[in-house]
């Protein structure tokens, strides 16, 4: 995967660096076709000390690409509430194709049933 990390007004650490790779190995576990990841690390100076950073994250998949954005007073646990928030948006999306699959199966068996009986 790909990753495009940017920075506004926060200076990138290499503990910053290593904890969101270590954030995007895990959701590269959850779906493998990640094609690139787009991280934006902000700091605002005019917006209150509780809601100061922002991160937000764009994950480039096969159809519409996943994003999270989220601000916290804390620049760790705002790259760890947009690691959640994708990581729910991907296990959405895979429940979703597997419910699919699931409902043409379940309606073939039942067209092959009702075929056999008459």
């Amino acid at each position: 995967m790909k990753l495009i990390l940017s920075t506004h007004n926060v200076t990138l650490t290499q503990a910053i660096e290593e904890f969101i790779l270590a954030k995007l190995d895990k959701l590269e576990h959850y779906d493998r076709w990640a094609i690139d990841a787009r991280v934006t690390l902000e700091r605002d100076h005019t917006r209150v000390p509780e809601k100061q950073f922002s991160c937000s994250l764009r994950l480039g998949v096969r159809g519409p690409d996943l994003f999270a954005e989220d601000r916290e007073s804390d620049l760790y646990a705002a790259i760890e509430r947009v690691t959640k928030k994708i990581e729910q948006q991907i296990r959405k999306r895979h429940s979703k194709t597997k419910a699919a699959k699931h409902t043409i199966g379940a309606r073939s068996k039942r067209s092959r049933q009702e075929a056999e009986v008459e």
